[in-house]
């Protein structure tokens, strides 16, 4: 039977899905949403040299240990890359790999923050973000984004809850370049949904990149970015579809 794997984004935890998860097993599903090192319940666990492979470990850990088959395999956000990973050392055990308003890497685009590829240099804007990094390494949040960032200011109880629980989060995952061998998310029939109902900042073509072309599900979707936490049933129901 499918299991359905979630991955959370940047500066979240495995939190970030509770309500859909609960919503996926009441259809008799199995469902994992992990927690990535240095986010979440295990932001103790960061250091400067937790990254993008730590993530791909991570996941990769909870799929062979558990020993999940017929997966479908969710990233949220930057988890994009961190899912394509997974995908591509688990091929065989991977049903699905679908990306929920995240960024699908591709030639010239394998990390979050590429760096110019004849120098190596970062580019200007996170070298200035660099400085505000909590000992050196933590993305923080609230120091580059207001909240509705990730939902409207009027989900009140939702944004009070999300205060409480966003963390920091290890910078060398948005640095990391993702080497693939297996062509990650080829032949995975893969599914891009679009969170057009995001009123600030919607994640941009250059986060959508090849999934409007052919061999894509390109699937706009009605709910801010962070949609699991505003519309749980929606976005349950949406990811029934794919099982």
């Amino acid at each position: 039977m499918t299991t359905f794997v979630l991955v959370h984004g940047t500066w979240h935890g495995g939190w970030i899905w509770r309500d859909v998860s609960a919503r996926l097993g009441q259809s008799g599903y199995r469902v994992f949403t992990p927690t990535c090192t240095g986010c979440g319940e295990r932001e103790h666990l960061s250091s400067p040299d937790v990254g993008l492979d730590t993530h791909i470990e991570d996941v990769a850990a909870v799929m062979l240990t558990e020993e999940l088959d017929d997966v479908v395999l969710i990233g949220h956000s930057f988890s994009g890359m961190t899912v394509t990973g997974v995908a591509d050392q688990l091929k065989e055990r991977v049903k699905r790999i679908v990306f929920f308003d995240a960024l699908v890497p591709r030639e010239g685009r394998m990390a979050a923050v590429p760096a110019d590829p004849e120098t190596g240099a970062f580019p200007d804007w996170w070298i200035e973000r660099q400085k505000k990094f909590i000992d050196g390494y933590k993305m923080d949040f609230w120091a580059e984004y207001p909240i509705k960032m990730l939902l409207p200011e009027s989900e009140t109880q939702i944004v009070e809850r999300i205060k409480r629980l966003i963390t920091t989060h290890p910078a060398k995952q948005w640095t990391d370049v993702l080497t693939l061998e297996n062509g990650g998310w080829e032949g995975l029939d893969p599914v891009y949904i679009h969170c057009v109902g995001q009123e600030y900042m919607m994640s941009s073509e250059d986060m959508v990149g090849p999934a409007r072309g052919p061999g894509w599900t390109y699937i706009p979707l009605d709910t801010p970015r962070n949609g699991m936490l505003t519309h749980p049933d929606k976005v349950a129901d949406l990811f029934l579809t794919f099982a």
